[in-house]
């Protein structure tokens, strides 16, 4: 049976070149070059084929997803001819896109967006629908008394209050539904005690946060060089440049706030303290869909000498980050096949901010996530 795979921010470039991606790798038309559950070591028949996956999804924006592709072409993203090559697929697509759901509470809101979820895994006889949240990053949300555990969220929803944040209604709709959710953003989402407890209660595993796939991935490979070399990181600073509609979210600076500390986690749990400095982000808008980051590193050796390293990073966030999209979503779909319920820890090498108390070295995060697809094929 196929499995289903529901994006939160289906209209946006990393679900659309996600969809796209998946499409071309089923007519053969591309290798399936960035999805690292496609190499010798993950490979396995406990996931769900790529050609397996139907995707579907809710947005805000209405844009036909043939025009966002155009677009996504244009910017050199996709390759040229992917669209016509693919019309067909697209058109299917398109038929299984939903605006996002409006109530008159939380509760009835997310009792819509539940049922559009429950009638795109009926039409399809869908063995398990997979939601995966690449909408746009959040602002931090107060604490509110709802959020502690599920029956005071329940209570809470039912009020004409705002209790949850678009990003933790969506998994409160997906664990009402029976679905795993994975968030690829740094918003709220999951990260609260009340919706924890509702995945338990459900029996459906989650991921997340923050998929990792520039400045953060190269950190998480060399701060453990310099912890191993027993070297001391003095300063560690980096700005990064953005386009695209996420670098104009993130011009906004409760949403920079989220995705700047986010980003700093990796240092502090993978060297055992803080060096100074910071990273920034700046919105470019002529820059489009690619990102460019520059970081310096100064560090001290033996006998105080003090040194310096510098590396600029220039990528297509949509390119690096869509066939992460498709790797979480086989794997929380395989982890919910063996019966995992709860947070998924071991997918940490897929986050920038990950779930649970786990290594930020990306080696011990290979590692781990190795030995969980074995394990999932020995189920």
């Amino acid at each position: 049976m196929a499995t289903g795979i529901w994006l939160i921010g289906a209209r946006g470039s990393v679900a659309v070149t996600g969809l796209v991606g998946a499409a071309a790798l089923r007519a053969g038309l591309a290798e399936p070059l960035g999805c690292v559950t496609e190499l010798p070591e993950l490979r396995s028949p406990a996931l769900p084929a790529l050609a397996d996956l139907v995707f579907g999804g809710h947005d805000v924006a209405d844009t036909p997803l043939v025009k966002k592709a155009e677009s996504l072409v244009a910017a050199g993203v996709l390759p040229a001819g992917i669209t016509a090559a693919l019309g067909d697929e697209l058109a299917a697509a398109e038929r299984e896109l939903r605006p996002v759901p409006v109530a008159g509470t939380q509760a009835d809101t997310a009792r819509l967006i539940a049922a559009d979820i429950e009638d795109f895994r009926r039409r399809h006889d869908l063995e398990r629908v997979v939601v995966v949240n690449v909408a746009s990053t959040e602002p931090a949300v107060a604490p509110h008394p709802g959020h502690t555990d599920p029956a005071s969220l329940a209570e809470a929803l039912a009020s004409t209050d705002t209790v949850l944040p678009a990003s933790s209604l969506n998994a409160y709709a997906a664990f009402t539904a029976g679905c795993p959710f994975v968030d690829f953003t740094p918003s709220t989402g999951t990260r609260l005690p009340a919706l924890a407890e509702l995945a338990l209660q459900a029996g459906v595993p989650y991921a997340g946060n923050d998929g990792k796939t520039g400045e953060t991935l190269v950190k998480s490979v060399l701060a453990p060089m310099f912890a191993m070399r027993h070297l001391r990181v003095r300063t560690w600073s980096g700005t990064n440049l953005l386009g695209g509609g996420d670098g104009a979210t993130l011009a906004d600076p409760a949403a920079n706030a989220a995705k700047t500390a986010s980003k700093q986690r990796v240092l502090s749990e993978t060297l055992g303290y803080r060096p100074e400095g910071t990273s920034l982000i700046q919105y470019v808008d002529d820059i489009g869909d690619f990102k460019t980051a520059w970081d310096l590193i100064t560090f001290s050796g033996f006998l105080g000498t003090t040194m310096r390293m510098d590396f600029t990073w220039h990528g297509c966030d949509s390119a690096l980050a869509a066939p992460l999209v498709l790797d979480l979503a086989r794997l929380t779909a395989a982890a919910h096949a063996a019966g995992r319920s709860g947070p998924l820890t071991e997918l940490a090498f897929f986050f920038k901010d990950p779930l649970g108390d786990v290594p930020h070295a990306l080696h011990e995060q290979w590692a781990a996530l190795t030995g969980f697809v074995r394990g999932l094929s020995d189920v």
